[in-house]
């Protein structure tokens, strides 16, 4: 049976329309003191156009505070996303880390990077081996130290009376627990950095510009967005149209 050409250019277009719009797996780790549902509506957003969506929240944090303690450390943040890929059977993954979420995401690769497709850090910490948070912003040590409380630090913004969700102490072993990088293969992974500027400011004086720096360094897709560090309320379908993007290349 011969098929019309008009009909067969259809079907063609249909091909490359589906081909365009393939799924993706994306994990998506958030930040300091957070918790997943911080990229709540980022996930929704994704979702909605076919994408699987995971977002582990750290233990102690978010839903898991009642398993906080000053015993956490960041390799027991790291755990908590190989589990997760490794429990759900995750392949083939855009792997997001924001701000602190990029130490965790660097430890991820480095323990299973045939999972992982892409990794994504979103004004976030972009580490070397053998740093900690502590001493890859050395000027945010004495920071850290006066919002340090029975080895918690509990920052001003997180006050016991606030509504849930919201953000909670977090241990500061998780802050200065270095990373151990061992396995090479996690290093050629393709990856990309997204620097949020705020309004009136330029790329330079953001607080992860020097981790930006060091993403272009290791070839990594650059990507500016205007916004502030906490893209997910403040622009979350911006950081979406993102994301997917990102996970098209």
């Amino acid at each position: 049976m011969k098929i019309p050409v008009a009909i067969f250019l259809v079907l063609l277009n249909l091909d490359v329309l589906v081909a365009q719009q393939k799924p993706s797996t994306y994990v998506i780790v958030h930040g300091a003191w957070g918790g997943s549902w911080a990229f709540k509506e980022v996930d929704s957003l994704m979702t909605s156009h076919g994408h699987l969506v995971y977002r582990p929240s750290l233990t102690g944090q978010g839903e898991r505070v009642h398993l906080a303690s000053p015993d956490i450390t960041l390799t027991t943040h790291i755990n908590d996303v190989v589990n997760t890929i490794l429990f759900e059977d995750l392949s083939d993954i855009v792997l997001v880390g924001h701000s602190y979420g990029g130490m965790v995401i660097t430890g991820v690769a480095d323990r299973v990077p045939e999972r992982i497709r892409k990794l994504v850090y979103l004004d976030a910490f972009l580490p070397t081996d053998g740093e900690s948070v502590v001493t890859a912003i050395p000027e945010g040590r004495d920071w850290l130290k006066s919002m340090e409380k029975d080895g918690m630090i509990v920052p001003a913004w997180v006050r016991p009376e606030q509504p849930y969700p919201k953000d909670v102490p977090q241990s500061l072993k998780t802050f200065t627990e270095p990373l151990s990088l061992k396995n090479a293969a996690a290093q050629s992974l393709p990856g990309t950095y997204i620097l949020t500027v705020d309004p009136g400011k330029t790329a330079a004086e953001d607080d992860f510009a020097a981790f930006a720096e060091r993403a272009r360094k290791r070839n990594y897709k650059y990507i500016e967005m205007n916004a502030d560090h906490n893209p997910q309320w403040s622009k979350p379908v911006e950081l979406a149209d993102m994301l997917m993007e990102v996970g098209k290349d």
